[in-house]
């Protein structure tokens, strides 16, 4: 009689999949942080000028990632305006949501974030989920939104059978993440090597493939609200009164201009700048990026 072969999934152990500190740690925002308490998640933020009459630029990054993606930014822009970067839950410094992750669950934090700073006619940077989080809270509160740069956000492709695949194809793959299976952080090194694409961004790369377990579980929730019809910000996008810049990745294979252009083109007030990367032109060409948003920045209303 032949021995059973056992079709085990080989799997990672707990103890290997976390650490003290938590990788994620190393993609938060910078110091000096500080913590706000909303809804009853520790959120943390840099504020490059607490307490100045500067204008403020507010930046919500991707899911999996972290407010230090934005360095460039903040070394651009802080002698003219009050930049703040914040940690989405889960991630960078910020504490675990007890609500999964998705861009309206973000933006009722945001709306909490707002709130206690006491901030007024704030400007937008969101990549991504946060994309799709600046365009929700815009359009709850367009008088208070002074303008929004976003690059590659969620929510505004038409969605359809195809999307539902893809999106549960990734879910999945997250998923085995969640359960520790060993094939998923090959995998993941290889998905993030079609979503950062240049040299600029390598260094931050290897730190989010580095989080990958940690990552996981909220990435599984994120990729599970985008399928949800409260994703869709089509019809939102295109009432949003106040300027919008979208900043595009073109290499995208995730979230994809051909599928999202009817959607920008609708937005009222936009002005749309293609740069060579993956999914953040903010951090994969910093430059580029800089050099067009000043412009846009110096002439708001």
């Amino acid at each position: 009689m032949l021995p059973l072969l056992s079709c085990a999934t080989a799997r990672v152990s707990e103890t290997e999949r976390r650490s003290t500190p938590p990788r994620r740690l190393a993609l938060a925002s910078m110091e000096p942080r500080r913590t706000l308490v909303v809804d009853g998640v520790t959120l943390a933020l840099h504020d490059s000028a607490p307490d100045s009459a500067k204008p403020v630029l507010l930046c919500l990054h991707a899911i999996g990632h972290g407010g230090g993606d934005f360095a460039a930014v903040v070394a651009a822009f802080s002698n003219d305006f009050r930049v703040i970067t914040l940690d989405w839950p889960g991630q960078g410094a910020s504490g675990d949501d007890a609500q999964p992750a998705s861009a309206v669950r973000y933006t009722t934090l945001l709306e909490g974030v707002v709130q206690q700073l006491g901030v007024t006619k704030v400007v937008l940077l969101g990549n991504s989920i946060g994309g799709a989080a600046a365009i929700e809270y815009a359009s709850r509160h367009p008088s208070e939104v002074r303008a929004l740069i976003v690059a590659n956000p969620g929510g505004l492709d038409p969605g359809g059978f195809i999307a539902r695949l893809f999106i549960g194809n990734l879910e999945a793959h997250f998923h085995d993440g969640v359960e520790g299976v060993a094939s998923f952080k090959p995998w993941f090194t290889k998905y993030y090597d079609g979503i950062l694409v240049t040299d600029a961004a390598k260094a931050r790369k290897a730190l989010i493939v580095d989080a990958a377990w940690e990552s996981a579980p909220i990435l599984e929730q994120a990729w599970h609200s985008f399928a949800q019809p409260e994703a869709d910000l089509r019809a939102k996008a295109k009432a949003l009164p106040m300027p919008v810049f979208v900043a595009w990745a073109a290499k995208d294979e995730l979230i994809q201009w051909s599928r999202n252009r009817e959607a920008v083109e609708a937005i009222p007030h936009v002005k749309v700048v293609q740069f060579e990367a993956g999914h953040a032109p903010f951090l994969e060409t910093p430059e580029a990026f800089i050099t067009s948003v000043r412009p846009f920045l110096s002439h708001l209303p």
